[in-house]
């Protein structure tokens, strides 16, 4: 059993990495041959009027990696309003000012416990390999110039993401914060050895894009399709990003899976009111391709190059878990990352 920290992902697991791990699960998926458990968020008060506290919990099964995989965050969760607009903010409030997500993972063949690692990196791997999937299928194949909404945490692997599948000239970012978005696009610019540009407005920004993610956490929409063209594709990353009126802009709309788009894993305690409730239109998008169907070739991609195309990449699902945890045990271990623990403090000598 071994325990492995964010730096040890950061140090071994690679954007493309995920990707290429994900293509061949996506496929797995289509054939039936992985399993993903319901997605489950358990909302209660707390002792704070601005918050709630969040119980969410995933699981999956990859049996192409003999992995089983559950990952569980321990949330508490505010709404604050900023420039008339809501956002969702995770407040670190365990000890030493910290967030709490973890991922477990076992091995099939035996039921053994095979690692536990906090969930951060590879939570920000697995969205923006998933955004990467949607643009190597649905953009246009000399596309060459990207637009990112966001400069948070989840924005960078999104840019990361474009850059692994397609080969940009530049990328314009665009976030409400000035001096935010300068900093992050000079960070880009020399992670990715591409030229980034602050834009002064998301329509700048989007305008001269081929290819567009929204990663905000915004509960607002982000974009107008006023300034959008024909050729150029979409992805978005948080429900609430696009408004569900804008979604008729578009010629061709998949969606991460179509029974993850609704609120029912949503479990709230009485008298609560919470803020982050799936829109009437995303409810309808229940019959929308999945990722799975394009990747395996059961639904078509991009027809032509004037398609708008749109990927919502909506909810995590727990074999992204599983297949970003299978390459990360294989390749931290071959690089002696890690601390190992005896299996018998998780396991036991009864059964339950």
């Amino acid at each position: 059993m071994f325990i492995f920290s964010n730096d040890d992902i950061n140090a071994v697991l690679s954007m493309r990495d995920c990707i290429d791990a994900f293509e061949h699960t996506y496929r797995d998926v289509a054939a039936g041959q992985a399993v993903n458990g319901h997605r489950s968020d358990m909302i209660t008060e707390t002792a704070r009027a601005d918050s709630v506290y969040l119980l969410k919990m995933v699981g999956a099964v990859v049996p192409r990696y003999a992995i089983g995989a559950v990952r569980i965050n321990s949330d508490i969760l505010s709404f604050p309003t900023h420039n008339g607009k809501t956002r969702k903010v995770k407040i670190p409030a365990a000890a030493g000012n910290r967030w709490v997500g973890l991922v477990m993972l076992f091995n099939t063949q035996t039921g053994a416990p095979l690692a536990l690692f906090p969930d951060g990196v590879i939570q920000r791997m697995r969205v923006g390999a998933t955004s990467g999937l949607g643009v190597h299928y649905l953009a246009r194949h000399d596309a060459r110039t990207a637009a990112i909404l966001g400069s948070g945490w989840q924005a960078g692997a999104q840019a990361q993401a474009i850059a692994a599948v397609r080969s940009l000239d530049k990328l314009y970012i665009y976030s409400p914060d000035e001096t935010r978005r300068r900093i992050f696009a000079q960070q880009l610019e020399q992670q990715l050895s591409i030229p980034v540009e602050a834009a002064v407005s998301a329509e700048q920004a989007v305008r001269q894009a081929d290819i567009v993610l929204c990663a905000t956490n915004s509960l607002q929409p982000v974009l107008s399709h006023d300034w959008l063209r024909p050729g150029m594709h979409v992805g978005s990353i948080r429900e609430g990003e696009l408004a569900a009126d804008e979604l008729k802009i578009f010629d061709r709309i998949i969606v991460h899976d179509p029974g993850n788009m609704a609120d029912d894993h949503l479990v709230v305690a009485r008298g609560i009111e919470h803020r982050e409730k799936s829109s009437p239109l995303m409810r309808t998008l229940d019959q929308a391709p999945a990722l799975s169907a394009l990747i395996s070739g059961q639904v078509e991609a991009r027809q032509s190059a004037a398609e708008i195309t749109a990927f919502l990449n909506y909810h995590g699902l727990g074999y992204q878990f599983a297949a970003a945890g299978a390459v990360l045990l294989e390749k931290a271990l071959a690089a002696g990352r890690g601390v190992e623990l005896p299996d018998e403090w998780f396991t036991q000598d009864v059964h339950s």
